[in-house]
């Protein structure tokens, strides 16, 4: 009879069932560590692109405060000219503001009346002179006060003087520069 090691052949299956075994446990391993790898250098070239567009942000974020700057300063700018333009209208709004005020002043001067004082403050106007009557100082008053350009006219001193032997009435009176101002009634109360 023959006979017939089997030993032999269950240790090579089993050596070979743990070659195939640790060959396969290499070959998971492997693909682990490559998918592991895969996903790293996936997440990389994420954070990569993302600290990217990161940064773009932040350098267009300081391009557009460069220009909000640029923007801040042509609106100073833009005020200041407005004042400027605003000074000028006021400025050639005066410039002939004085001219009609003397030449008011002259037209509201009667005859045998002499100014010698003429002082401007604010709104508020100074003139002294030199008349034959209190009626002509009257009169002037009363030019004045119909006049568009004063109101308010009020006599503050009026004394006679002895002028080279002529006896003459000094003046001195103070008025508004201007229009009279309205006022608005109150209620109830009729127009004036």
């Amino acid at each position: 009879m023959i006979k017939i090691n089997l030993l032999l052949v269950r240790e090579t299956r089993q050596k070979e069932t743990v070659k195939q075994q640790f060959t396969i446990l290499l070959l998971f391993l492997a693909t682990t560590v490559v998918i592991m790898g895969g996903i790293q250098w996936y997440l990389v070239l994420r954070i990569n692109a993302a600290k990217l567009s990161i940064t773009k942000a932040e350098n267009e974020i300081q391009q557009l405060k460069a220009k909000i700057g640029q923007i801040d300063n042509i609106k100073k700018l833009q005020a200041d000219v407005r004042k400027k333009l605003e000074v000028l209208k006021q400025l050639r709004a005066g410039k002939s503001g004085p001219v009609k005020r003397l030449a008011a002043l002259s037209d509201a001067v009667p005859d045998k009346v002499w100014l010698t004082k003429y002082s401007e403050n604010a709104d508020a106007l100074s003139i002294g002179g030199i008349a034959y009557t209190e009626e002509l100082i009257a009169d002037f008053m009363r030019n004045l006060e119909t006049s568009r350009q004063f109101h308010q006219v009020e006599l503050l001193v009026s004394e006679q003087m002895d002028l080279s032997g002529v006896k003459v009435k000094r003046f001195d009176l103070t008025c508004k520069l201007g229009a009279p101002r309205k006022e608005e009634p109150k209620p109830g109360q009729p127009p004036t």
